[in-house]
Order: C-alpha cells, then sequence, then structure tokens
C-alpha cells in the first residue's frame, strides 16, 4: 500500500508522536508511508524513524485551498492507495480534493475529547476510547474503529535510568519527586497543571515533595510565576519548569510519581511508574486495578465538579509518598497493562486490518455532505476570525492566565 499520513500538526505532543509511530510500524510491514504536514519540531522524529516527510503550506484558513490541491496533486503523482488523516482540518484538506474529486480512500483518526461534525459522515472514522466510538457511531454512517493511543513498550521501558535526571535538576535521594510531562497549554491541560503545582504547595510543608513540569507552551509564564510564589514561600525550589524535551524518558523514569493524561500517561505506566491520572474540572484518580476499567472507556482523562482546590490531588498522593511497596506494585501492574492492551506491534495489526477493510470498499463522498463539511468548517474559521469573538477569546485567555498566576482557582468569568 502507498499511504499518505496527515498529522494534525508536528509540534511536541502524544496524538502526534502516535501518529508517526503508527506510520514507522505500517512502514516496517513493508508499506510506502509518507507523513505529510506542517513542519514543525517533529520533523527531525520522522527522518528518526525513517519516514518519508513532504511539507506543507502554513496557512490561515482550514481547511486551506493551496493545501486541498497539494494533496490532490501528491495523491496523483504517488497513486496514493489511502490517506489516513488526523482530526477534522487534515481530513477535509484530503477530502475536497483527493477524496472527493479522486475518489482515494479518506479514514480520520478522532484522538480529542469530541467527534467533531465538521467530518463528513462517509469518512470512516478511528475514535482513541470506547466511549466516543460509541457516541460516534450515533451519528456517523461510514465505519467506526475504536483503537487506543499505542505506545512502543520496547522503547518506553523500566530498564530507563531517571538518575542523571535527579542529578541534573538536584533532586535528592530524599525527596519524593512528582514529574509532569505536558504541553503548557490553556485548552485541556490548564486546569491539572494549577491543581499540580497547588497539590505540592500544600505536600511540601509535610515533607520533601518536588514537582517538575516537563514541557512549554503559552501558559508558561503564568505557571512559571505560580510555582515562583510556593518556592519562596517554602524557601526552597519546591516547582521547577524546565521546558520541552523532545525525548523525556528519562523524566518519567526518575519520577516516584508521575500526574498526567492521555499518551503521557501510557509512556508513564510503560516505563513503569505508578500514575495518578488527571483531566479537568478537578479530575484525577490513581491508576489501579480498580479504575482501570474506567480509563478503557473514557480515555486517560475525566472530568469532576469543578470544585475549588487540590484536595483530591492532595489525597491521591499523600498515602504513596511513604509507601514505596505500593508505588512499586501500582508500577508493576501498569506496565504489564500497557504491554498487554497498548502496545504499538498490537496497534499496528490493528490498524493495517482497518487499512484492508477501508480498500476492499469503494468511496462513497457525496457533494451534498461535503457542502455540509464545508459551510461547518468556515462558520469555525467566520467564528474564530470575527473581531468581537477573538476579544472574548482573549479575555477569557487573560482571565485564565491571571487566574495561573497567582489568583484563585478555577477562575471565575
Amino acid at each position: 500500500m502507498r499511504i499518505l499520513v496527515y498529522p494534525h500538526d508536528l509540534a511536541l505532543g502524544g496524538s502526534q508522536i502516535n501518529a508517526i509511530d503508527l506510520a514507522a510500524g505500517v512502514a516496517e510491514r513493508g508499506h510506502e508511508v509518507t507523513i505529510y504536514g506542517i513542519p514543525g519540531p517533529l520533523v527531525d522524529y520522522i527522518e528518526e524513524r525513517g519516514l518519508r516527510f513532504l511539507p506543507a503550506h502554513d496557512l490561515k484558513y482550514r481547511p486551506a485551498p493551496s493545501r486541498i490541491a497539494q494533496i490532490a496533486a501528491i495523491a496523483r503523482r504517488e497513486r496514493l492507495d489511502l490517506i489516513h488523516a488526523y482530526e477534522w482540518p487534515p481530513c477535509l484538506d484530503s477530502y475536497f480534493g483527493a477524496g472527493l474529486a479522486l475518489r482515494v480512500p479518506l479514514l480520520c483518526t478522532v484522538l480529542s475529547m469530541q467527534v467533531m461534525p465538521q467530518i463528513p459522515a462517509s469518512v470512516p472514522l478511528i475514535m482513541g476510547t470506547a466511549d466516543l466510538g460509541a457516541e460516534a457511531r450515533k451519528r456517523h454512517r461510514a465505519d467506526v474503529w475504536v483503537l487506543e493511543p499505542p505506545i512502543d513498550v520496547e522503547r518506553d521501558n523500566p530498564e530507563i535510568s531517571g538518575r542523571e535526571f535527579r542529578s541534573a535538576h538536584n533532586v535528592t535521594d530524599d525527596e519524593f519527586l512528582i514529574v509532569s510531562v505536558s504541553r503548557l497549554a490553556l485548552d485541556l491541560k490548564l486546569d491539572a497543571l494549577v491543581r499540580g503545582i497547588d497539590a505540592v504547595d500544600q505536600l511540601a510543608s509535610r515533607g520533601h515533595v518536588k514537582l517538575i513540569l516537563v514541557g512549554d507552551g503559552p501558559a508558561r509564564d503564568a505557571l512559571q510565576c505560580r510555582a515562583d510564589d510556593v518556592n519562596r514561600r517554602h524557601g526552597r525550589e519546591v516547582v521547577t519548569l524546565v521546558g520541552a524535551d523532545p525525548d523525556p524518558r528519562s523524566a518519567y523514569a526518575a519520577a516516584d510519581l508521575v500526574i498526567a493524561m492521555g499518551s503521557s500517561a501510557l509512556r508513564a505506566m510503560a516505563i513503569g511508574r505508578p500514575l495518578i491520572v488527571q483531566g479537568e474540572e478537578g479530575f484525577s484518580e490513581l491508576f489501579e486495578q480498580n479504575s482501570c476499567e474506567l480509563f478503557l472507556r473514557q480515555g486517560f482523562y475525566g472530568l469532576a465538579d469543578g470544585a475549588p482546590g487540590p484536595h483530591r490531588l492532595v489525597e491521591q498522593i499523600e498515602p504513596l509518598i511513604d509507601d514505596p511497596a505500593r508505588r512499586l506494585e501500582l508500577g508493576q501492574f501498569g506496565r504489564a497493562f500497557v504491554s498487554r492492551r497498548f502496545s504499538l506491534q498490537r496497534a499496528v495489526d490493528l490498524q493495517l486490518d482497518v487499512y484492508k477493510s477501508m480498500l476492499k470498499a469503494s468511496p462513497v463522498a457525496r457533494l451534498s455532505e461535503a457542502m455540509r463539511a464545508a459551510g461547518l468548517a468556515a462558520s469555525v474559521e467566520i467564528a474564530n476570525h470575527n473581531p468581537f469573538q477573538k476579544r472574548r477569546n482573549r479575555n477569557l485567555q487573560k482571565t485564565m492566565l491571571s487566574a495561573a498566576r497567582s489568583g484563585e482557582w478555577p477562575p471565575s468569568f
């Protein structure tokens, strides 16, 4: 098969790495796989995995007319058998030219936490959780599969050492190190990051506890301000922001406990670290035998009641600080669980089955649904570029960042 894989972007992030790892796994099975996208930090990782890369135009609007034409030209030139897009903007870029006009089979993976209506109903879907798969089947007439984000359990393993990471960041042997590897983003991430800092603030007064945030993004300055307040209050470095790391395996390995969501949570378990899964509105839950079925249904993320304060997270962390045997048990359970259910090789097998199933069917794109998808996409872009909406969004972001710096959390709007 000749396949074009189009991630939603090539910034550092779990879903993008998943797309590249799966593409590399498919290529290792003897297929011709090319990655297409706007150049970003993960281009080096694409080359490391031995994949060919084709750069896309960086344009303002979604879907992008020149990208639609570019993908159609690639499909014709490369005689593509299949295009695999991730999320709705790459899906529509691929759909309007290569899919609708050239009838190239198109598959869309959705790893965000909702089914977006912009995706045409004739486009087969891969959803990241069982709950989202069930939701998609209610409204989607094309096939829907569920494929949880995979982890390369050979590359991410418990033999990785975290000693150098602890030494580099002045973490002593008697300090309990909590690590979060995450984009420092406003959407999805900020609530969890703030509550992580606040939980360590409370715990630091009771013992040697430290939090290291690995990552970068638009919320970094605000989080640094909040961390600085915590550090001043305790007279020592309690919270440290170390920036982005393209290979954070040693950070996971150094942790006594990881707090994370999504693919970051799975990588922590693959490396054998105990894990608390975070989400939004104050959600956090220890990953253990009693909670694993919950995360299989809804993904490694959740929503809670939005109550102020980090009390839920503190109560989950505190019993683990002085119980290394429990931490070891949790780490071993997580490693076995990920190896059995989320291994990259298992995911490649399932994805190849999806590809083969698609190639047996004929594309059924319809002009009417193309027009509907275009209208929905246009409404999103108009809203995003409306000066009143842009002003409102900026004000919301300012409120969130102000609260993240040192104010009460969650912010009041």
